[in-house]
C-alpha cells in the first residue's frame, strides 16, 4: 500500500469543516481518532493502484479495542481452514454449508445442535459467517474462533503479513484464560440428520505464547465497573484483542482486491469464497432470506457507520458499502470499501473514535449517539463528496462487485 502524506487531502477535509470536525480536531488525544483513507486509481487495464493518507499521528500506534472488527479476519481464516480440510479429505462432502455439532469439553463452553435461523435448522460455518457479516453476531464469531483455534488464527494472520494482531478471546461471554485457550470439539456431518460424520475435530488447547506487540496506551480510563461495583483504576486491555487499523484495512483489501497483493499475502480462498464474503459484507439485513431480520430492529445502516451512521435510515442512493464495524467500551470502528458504480467512485476508509467523557468503562455511558456516530457519518460523507469531485484518468469498471446483490 503506497503512502503519501504530502498534500494530505484527509487533513484538508477535516480542517475545512470545523463545524462538523472542530470538536474532534481540538482534542485528538481525548477521542483517540485514527483514520486511514486510501484512494484507488485504475490504469487503462482497470488494475487498481492504492495511495493511502492517514490522520491521527501517534494515535496510529496507540491501542484501541477492536470489538467486532476482528470478525472479518476470523471469517476469512475459517473459510481458508475449511478449504484446506477439503483438500486433506479429498472432498468427502465437507463444505461451508455442512451441518455441524459443537460440543463442550471445558468450563464455560456451550453446546450447539440447532440453529433455528438456518433453513437446515443446523449450524454451519457459512451460516456463522453470514450472521457475523450481516448483523455482527457475537456467538457466531465465537464459533468461528472455536473452529479455527486462537493459536492457528493468530498464526494465519501473521503469515499473511498482519503482524500487529492479537486475537485471544471470545466476545461478550467474559472469556479469559484459561478458558480462552480451550476450544470445543466439533463434528461436521453429511446432512442435517447428523447421522454420518464427515470430519471430527477434537477439543483443542493453545499452549503457546500470545503475540507480544508492545502497544501504547493499553490502560484506559479513570476507572471501570465490575459486577456493578466501581474500580478506581484504569481498565487494563493487555489481555484483550487487538488489531491495528492498518492491518484491518489490509485484511479488507485482501478480500476485495486479492489480485493486488503478492501470493504470500493472499488468503487461500477460491473465487466462490471471496464472492461469498463480499456478498454478505455488503448485503443489508432486510435483504437476507436466512437468517431473516426485522428491518425495524436492523435498519439498513445498522452495521454501516461511515457515511450512514445513526439515526436509523437508508444508505445514500447508489452507494454500496463492504465493511465490518465494531462498537464496545466507548470505541466505534468502521473498516469499509465504499463504491458508487454509477458515479465511478471507490475508496477504502477505516476509522476509530473513542467517546467516553466520564472516563469510566463498563458503565454504558458513552457518547456514541452524540459524538461517535455523527463523526463516522460526517467523515464518510466528507470523503465521498471529495471522491465525487476527484479527477481520475480512467473511470473504474466496478462490475466485478455486482456479484453481491
Amino acid at each position: 500500500m503506497a503512502a503519501a502524506q504530502s498534500g494530505n487531502p484527509l487533513r484538508r477535509l477535516l480542517h475545512a469543516d470545523t463545524a462538523r470536525f472542530g470538536r474532534i480536531l481540538r482534542a485528538p488525544d481525548q477521542y483517540r481518532v485514527q483514520i486511514i483513507y486510501t484512494q484507488i486509481n485504475r490504469d487503462a487495464q482497470n488494475k487498481p493502484h492504492f495511495c493511502s493518507y492517514t490522520y491521527g499521528g501517534q494515535n496510529l500506534r496507540r491501542y484501541f479495542y477492536p470489538a467486532s472488527t476482528v470478525k472479518l479476519p476470523a471469517a476469512a481464516v475459517a473459510l481458508e481452514k475449511l478449504r484446506s480440510l477439503r483438500t486433506q479429505l479429498d472432498g468427502h462432502g465437507l463444505t461451508s454449508e455442512s451441518p455441524m455439532r459443537i460440543d463442550s469439553a471445558f468450563a464455560g463452553q456451550t453446546r450447539v445442535d440447532w440453529d433455528s435461523t438456518n433453513t437446515t435448522l443446523r449450524p454451519s460455518i457459512a451460516h456463522y459467517v453470514r450472521k457475523v457479516l450481516l448483523v455482527s453476531d457475537n456467538d457466531a464469531y465465537n464459533r468461528l474462533y472455536e473452529f479455527v483455534g486462537p493459536g492457528p488464527l493468530n498464526a494465519a494472520l501473521q503469515a499473511r503479513g498482519y503482524r500487529r494482531v492479537r486475537l485471544m478471546h471470545r466476545l461478550s461471554v467474559g472469556d479469559k484464560e484459561p478458558g480462552s485457550r480451550h476450544t470445543n470439539p466439533i463434528t461436521f456431518f453429511a446432512d442435517s440428520s447428523l447421522k454420518t460424520p464427515v470430519y471430527q475435530q477434537k477439543a483443542g488447547f493453545f499452549a503457546g505464547a500470545w503475540p507480544q506487540l508492545d502497544l501504547k496506551g493499553e490502560k484506559i480510563g479513570q476507572g471501570y465497573m465490575q459486577d456493578d461495583k466501581p474500580i478506581q483504576e484504569p481498565l487494563d486491555f493487555s489481555t484483550k484483542n487487538y488489531i491495528s487499523l492498518a492491518d484491518l484495512q489490509g485484511v479488507l483489501r485482501a478480500i476485495m482486491f486479492p489480485e493486488s497483493l503478492p501470493a504470500k499475502r493472499r488468503f487461500q480462498l477460491a473465487a466462490a469464497d471471496y464472492q461469498f464474503l463480499r456478498q454478505y459484507m455488503s448485503m443489508l439485513p432486510r435483504e437476507s432470506k436466512a437468517p431473516r431480520y426485522d428491518s425495524l430492529e436492523y435498519p439498513d445502516n445498522y452495521a454501516k457507520f461511515l457515511l450512514a451512521g445513526s439515526p436509523a435510515g437508508p444508505l445514500p442512493p447508489g452507494v454500496r458499502i463492504f465493511n465490518k464495524i465494531g462498537q464496545a467500551y466507548g470505541f466505534l470502528i468502521d473498516n469499509a470499501y465504499i463504491m458508487d458504480e454509477t458515479r465511478g467512485v471507490e475508496f477504502l476508509l477505516s476509522a476509530v473514535i473513542y467517546t467516553n467523557a466520564d472516563g469510566i468503562l463498563n458503565d454504558d455511558q458513552y457518547e456514541y449517539d452524540a459524538i461517535g456516530f455523527p463523526f463516522m457519518r460526517d467523515l464518510g460523507q466528507a470523503v465521498y463528496q471529495h471522491e465525487l469531485k476527484r479527477t481520475r484518468r480512467n473511470r473504474p469498471d466496478l462490475s466485478q462487485f455486482k456479484e453481491a446483490p
